[in-house]
């Protein structure tokens, strides 16, 4: 019979080795991050005299983590996203492959240098999403994974390719109400291969984070259907657990609060040496077990959490090898291996120039031998982790597939009907886009919080069905209960119903628009909210764009015209959110044939190279449609603005307004021409691409010694340099009443700033002046004036 115990050796000679080295590079880790911080706080220029900042406490309790992770447990697939605190460890990860320059790590948080949180538009090593935003980054790994299902139940991606999305965070991050929004519909959608690494420190910003809750984050994971690895002790503690007197010494661990031992943990040996003597008075096997350790290994015991413990992290990892979703609560130190570990005011801290030294000494570091990657391990050493990570690079820096283009139909159908409003034009095109066959409309897959069928998403679903990796029937329609909406789940369907949390339908749509960097494969995601609830999800908007992630957002209803159902539904501000939200360009149309024309340029611009998202605020209010003798209009109309009745050259007036006040523009119109010759009606498409076209304008005379005129510019050139304007919107007025400083015209601005209430149109109109009589009064003003 075969002896087994030389495989057996082998291994745990294997293990050893790869422990061995895995410790290696949590040191070197700790270390780089540091020193990038250090010199960018330290010993670059200073020209401001502001704080740079940077956070070593928060690096140091990740190293380990994220040594075990990407260079053993990570695989090609895989995405992740990294802690904000910690991207100077992410940033020291490249390095030591070779991926990052160091005049990247010199410039940390400096202009064009490694940024102070991971980016995936301004870093240069690879970013699968940015962080900053607490909370963000983690939920956003849950919305991937569901992406990922999509892709591969539609066949644009295959089973076997299927990584983890993996969020490494902070124990703060936890309070996000974000989480447990995100944690809710992925329960719902069975979300699979997520990966939540939580480095529990126990410290946030302000002061240490509460004993009694963190106890329950087990029993809400578990309840929606995660598994929960909790790495509280690691090896040498487990080991030490089993000796006599040991359990005493785990029960006092366990039972310490977290602030405790914190405290503790910054005194050091001896003060742990006092507090466990004291504590554990009456137990001699206990006193033995202590008084065996000298204070720099009481202290080491003391902190052999599993979060830096390899080998537990390693087992924790392995354990984890399936689809199921996993969160890890890997127990840690705030500044491990730092002067300030465990100190309640270290998150931000800084080591000084003496504590630095001390760290580099211990390390084996000679000075000016800093940056260098394998620093104070000897030629025999750097070799042998050089030959160690090299083959972990295929996992770290991927070949990412490149999306092949996709042919968007050079125009949308434009629906009949006289009078129409936007947001029924919308769901109309839509609907004929879903019926056309086009392989165009595979790719479009819609979403929305639970507003699907008020803003006219509906047909759509109808045609396409809704995403569900088991089926669902309906069951209405199985009874044969009348209802116009015919909607069944399968793996085929394209709209992807969410709850009513606006944070995960800006979320959701971020994840579907990074879907051609993460997986190869672009998607065209549409997204559809109530308009004054974009406000709710304002910060995940912002995070979506700041990643260029691609999609169209189409919010409705809009406005005060949004009558019967209050103030609290009406929109103010969107307008202004919209002009000041950059990666997302803001559209108004009025009119049907408007819309279809934004339509096909948003989904044109969600692939382009230098592409982008689109914002379209519509509503429900239905207006005649204007008559259009050709297609001159659309140029103009797709710079931001065209003249719906053209001035005379040298007019001494004009009306400029957006969107949903059509006919009472064109009945003011009509009455104020017999008055003012030459009276010219120009209709503001976009404010937003008019007032950023004017901004660059003014600054290419700066930056290059000449200037073309903006486009506004262009639009007001006819009017007399005594012109006066009288601008209109159905939101605030100050997104369109700044034309007037484009060529010094005076502007009377009508628009919203104050709470709406309930009423008609009529009514409504007349009490916020946003009726004819209130633009034919405005623009008696100004020629009064």
């Amino acid at each position: 019979m075969k002896s087994n115990v030389a495989p057996k050796i082998a291994a745990a000679t294997d293990r050893a080795e790869l422990v061995r080295m895995l410790e290696t590079i949590d040191a070197r880790l700790r270390w780089l991050s540091s020193w990038i911080i250090h010199n960018a706080n330290h010993i670059r220029e200073s020209r401001d005299g502001l704080k740079v900042g940077g956070h070593q406490a928060s690096c140091a309790s990740m190293t380990a983590i994220m040594s075990a992770l990407y260079f053993h447990a990570l695989r090609p697939q895989d995405k992740v996203a990294v802690k904000p605190h910690a991207g100077p460890v992410l940033h020291a990860i490249h390095y030591l492959l070779g991926n990052q320059s160091l005049e990247q790590l010199q410039a940390f948080r400096a202009m064009g240098g490694a940024q102070s949180y991971p980016s995936r538009t301004k870093d240069r090593i690879p970013v699968d999403f940015s962080t900053g935003s607490v909370g963000l980054g983690v939920a956003i790994t849950a919305f991937s994974s569901l992406v990922q299902d999509y892709l591969i139940a539609h066949g644009q991606m295959h089973e076997s390719d299927a990584g983890r999305m993996i969020a490494l965070m902070g124990d703060a991050e936890l309070d996000e109400g974000n989480i447990y929004e995100c944690l809710i519909e992925g329960y719902k959608h069975d979300i699979r291969n997520c990966w939540w690494i939580v480095d529990y420190n126990r410290q946030s910003l302000d002061s240490t984070t509460a004993d009694r809750m963190f106890r329950r984050f087990d029993d809400i994971f578990e309840t929606c259907g995660w598994r929960v690895l909790t790495l509280k002790h690691g090896k040498l503690q487990r080991e030490v657990f089993q000796r006599p007197g040991g359990k005493a010494i785990e029960q006092w661990i366990d039972d310490c609060p977290n602030a405790e031992y914190a405290a503790l943990t910054y005194q050091g040996g001896a003060a742990w040496r006092t507090r466990l003597t004291a504590d554990l008075s009456g137990n001699r096997s206990a006193l033995k077990l202590i008084a065996s350790f000298d204070d720099d290994q009481l202290s080491a015991l003391m902190l052999n959490l599993g979060g830096h413990c390899i080998e537990t992290l390693l087992d924790a990892f392995a354990e984890a090898d399936d689809e199921r979703p996993t969160m890890f609560i890997a127990y840690t130190v705030k500044g491990y291996g730092l002067p300030f570990q465990g100190h309640k005011d270290n998150h931000a801290g800084l080591m000084n120039p003496t504590q630095i030294a001390a760290l580099r000494t211990s390390l084996g570091i000679n000075e000016g031998e800093e940056w260098a990657p394998f620093a104070g391990m000897g030629a025999n050493g750097a070799a042998a982790v050089q030959a160690f990570i090299e083959p972990r690079r295929p996992a770290i820096i991927p070949q990412r597939p490149v999306p092949g283009p996709i042919t968007v139909p050079k125009r949308f159908p434009v629906p009949d009907g006289k009078e129409q409003s936007t947001q029924a034009a919308f769901g109309r095109i839509l609907l004929d886009l879903a019926k056309s066959g086009d392989p165009f409309a595979d790719r479009i897959v819609t979403t929305s919080p639970d507003v699907t069928v008020s803003t006219n998403l509906g047909a759509f679903v109808n045609q396409r069905g809704l995403f569900r990796r088991q089926e669902l029937k309906d069951i209405f329609a199985g009874y044969k209960i009348p209802s116009p909406q015919k909607w069944e789940g399968h793996e085929a369907g394209q709209h992807i119903e969410l709850g009513i949390a606006e944070n995960n339908l800006f979320l959701m749509l971020a994840a579907l628009g990074l879907s051609a960097p993460l997986f190869g494969q672009r998607l065209l995601p549409v997204g559809t909210v109530y308009d004054p609830f974009i406000s709710r999800g304002l910060d995940a908007l912002n995070y979506a764009c700041y990643q260029d992630a691609r999609f169209l957002l189409v919010a409705t209803p809009s406005g005060l015209t949004l009558g019967p159902e209050g103030g609290a539904h009406q929109s103010i501000n969107t307008p202004l959110i919209g002009m000041g939200q950059p990666g997302l360009d803001y559209f108004e149309p009025a009119f049907a044939d408007e819309l279809a024309l934004f339509m096909q340029r948003a989904f044109a611009r969600i692939d382009a190279p230098d592409g982008g998202s689109t914002y379209l605020r519509l509503t429900t209010r239905a207006i005649e449609q204007v008559e259009r003798t050709d297609d001159s209009w659309e140029a103009d109309a797709l710079k931001g603005g065209y003249w719906l009745r053209h001035p005379a050259p040298g007019a001494n007036a004009a009306i400029a307004f957006t969107g949903a006040l059509a006919p009472e523009v064109l009945a003011a119109w009509d009455e104020l021409r017999e008055d003012i010759s030459g009276l010219g009606l120009l209709n503001i498409t976009s404010p937003d691409l008019l007032h950023r076209d004017w901004s660059a304008a003014a600054g290419s005379r700066w930056q290059n010694g000449e200037r073309q005129p903006a486009h506004i510019e262009k639009l007001l050139a006819p009017l007399s340099s005594s012109a006066v304007i009288v601008t209109a919107i159905d939101g605030s007025p100050g997104a369109l009443s700044w034309i007037g400083a484009v060529r010094g015209h005076r502007v009377s601005g009508l628009g919203l700033d104050r709470f709406g209430q309930t009423g008609d149109l009529p009514d409504l109109y007349s009490a916020y002046r946003l009726d004819s009589d209130a633009m034919i009064d405005a623009m008696a003003g100004l020629f009064l004036d």
